[in-house]
């Protein structure tokens, strides 16, 4: 489907959608829910100034995508699963119910996620430390004054 067959309505649902990372697939679901026209995937990704398709993308629609996505992004603050502490009584109460019901396998595999989850598995963040979680330790070299003699040998050797 054309670009110009969008209202600027729909074209606006369409460039904030995409600014949440919905998937252009479910996006062009719901245009044709929301405003009863059918465009593919494709077209819509030409909405995504973030994606090959969307880099002609006119500066009307790339400013709000970028105020979109910057919106959404600062509130994911807000979303209560973003948080470690959140999702963690969640695996809590998901493992007591599957051992209840005596579903171990699933207990023990939610046990395992929580520890990855207090292990930062899911994070790329890495905490590098010297012995015993320790401070790495540095020494300074100090500048080392060759006799004549080893200076000679180290002549000869390199050549």
């Amino acid at each position: 489907m054309a670009n110009g067959k969008l209202t600027n309505e729909a074209r606006t649902f369409v460039v904030q959608a995409l600014a949440c990372f919905d998937y252009p697939a479910d996006v062009a679901d719901a245009v044709k829910k929301e405003f009863g026209v059918e465009i593919t995937k494709q077209a819509i990704e030409a909405y995504d100034p973030t994606k090959r398709a969307g880099k002609n993308l006119s500066r009307r629609w790339a400013m709000i995508f970028e105020d979109t996505r910057r919106a959404f992004l600062d509130r994911l603050i807000s979303i209560p699963i973003a948080h470690r502490s959140v999702r963690l009584r969640a695996i809590q109460r998901m493992a007591e119910r599957a051992e209840r019901q005596k579903n171990y396998q699933l207990a023990a595999q939610l046990l395992e996620q929580a520890a990855k989850e207090v292990g930062d598995a899911y994070t790329s963040r890495r905490l590098l430390t010297g012995v015993n979680g320790g401070p790495i330790q540095t020494a300074n070299s100090t500048e080392v004054n060759l006799s004549d003699s080893d200076a000679e040998l180290v002549r000869r050797f390199l050549g």
